[in-house]
C-alpha cells in the first residue's frame, strides 16, 4: 500500500467512525501534512481517493467537507415505454412507483451553446445555440441526485414552438412534437461513465473527482427520420447502480439435452 493510500485508509476509518461527521470538515492540509508526517502530495493524493469515493468534497472558503453517505438506488433497466394519461411518456427512472421528489432550484429554458455531447447525438456543430430545458431532481429531502438536459433541435423549435415554454401541456413536449407531425417519435439510449464538467459539479454538489453515469435518450422523428430531442441525464456514480435481469434463451433452456457422443 502506497504512502497516500495509508493517510486515505486512517481517514476513510475516522470518517465511517463518526470522528468526523458529515457536514464538518477535515483538519487543514497543515494539520494533516503534520500529524501524518507527509507532504502535501501526499495528502492531495489520499484526499483525492476519499473525493472518488463519494466520501468528502472540497468547498471554498470552508474546506474538505465530509459527505453524508447516502444508499445507492438500483435502477432497473428495462426496455418498455409507458404513459400516463397525465404526465404522458414515462422512461425508465431512478423513481419508485408513489416516492416524492424534489426539484432543487427552478427550471430553467435557455438557448444556450450546445454540448459536445448533445451536439454529436443532434448532429450540428459543437456551441451551436440550441434551446435546452434544465432541471435537477432528488429523491425528496436528498442532496441534488440527477441533472437532467433536454435540447432540443432547430425543427423541433420551428414545427412545435410551445416546446421552449415553461409549461408545455398535457403530456408535455413530447406530445408537443408528435402533434407536429413527428409522431411516432423512436427513441434510442445510450449509457456510459465520464468524469463530470464544472457545471456538474456545481449543480450535484460532487467532487470533480466522482465519475457520473450518463444516460442519453436520443428522440427521432417519423417524418423526417431527423433528431429532435436528446435528453441527457448525469447521475453521480456513488449514488446508483444499474441492474439488468438475466433471461435465458432458448438454447440455454434446462435441463439440458444430453450430449450424443
Amino acid at each position: 500500500m502506497s504512502r497516500y493510500e495509508e493517510v486515505a485508509r486512517v481517514l476513510r476509518e475516522r470518517i465511517e467512525n463518526g470522528e468526523y461527521q458529515a457536514g464538518g470538515t477535515l483538519p487543514r492540509y497543515e494539520e494533516l501534512t503534520q500529524e501524518f508526517s507527509a507532504g502535501r502530495g501526499v495528502i492531495a493524493g489520499a484526499i483525492a481517493v476519499l473525493e472518488r469515493e463519494g466520501l468528502v468534497r472540497p468547498v471554498k472558503r470552508r474546506g474538505i467537507v465530509v459527505l453524508e453517505r447516502l444508499e445507492r438506488r438500483r435502477i432497473q433497466r428495462g426496455h418498455l415505454i409507458m404513459r400516463d394519461p397525465q404526465r404522458g411518456y414515462v422512461f425508465p427512472a431512478a423513481t419508485h412507483p408513489g416516492e416524492p421528489w424534489d426539484v432543487h432550484g427552478r427550471p430553467v429554458r435557455e438557448y444556450v451553446p450546445a454540448s459536445d455531447r448533445a451536439a454529436e447525438l443532434l448532429g450540428v456543430p459543437p456551441g451551436t445555440p440550441t434551446l435546452r430545458r434544465r432541471r435537477i431532481t432528488s429523491p425528496a429531502g436528498e442532496p441534488p441526485f440527477q441533472l437532467v438536459d433536454t435540447w432540443l433541435s432547430a425543427e423541433a423549435v420551428r414545427d412545435a414552438p410551445r416546446v421552449g415554454d415553461a409549461s408545455t401541456g398535457p403530456g408535455g413536449y413530447l406530445d408537443r412534437l408528435e402533434e407536429a407531425g413527428h409522431g411516432p417519435i423512436r427513441w434510442t439510449e445510450y449509457t456510459r461513465t465520464r468524469m463530470p464538467n464544472r457545471d456538474e459539479c456545481a449543480a450535484l454538489e460532487i467532487s470533480p473527482e466522482m465519475p457520473v453515469l450518463e444516460t442519453a435518450i436520443v428522440g427521432t422523428s417519423a417524418q423526417s427520420s431527423n433528431v429532435l430531442e436528446v435528453t441527457v441525464r448525469a447521475i453521480p456514480a456513488d449514488r446508483v447502480e444499474l441492474v439488468t435481469e438475466l433471461r435465458r434463451a432458448d438454447s440455454a433452456s434446462w435441463p439440458t439435452e444430453p450430449v450424443q457422443p
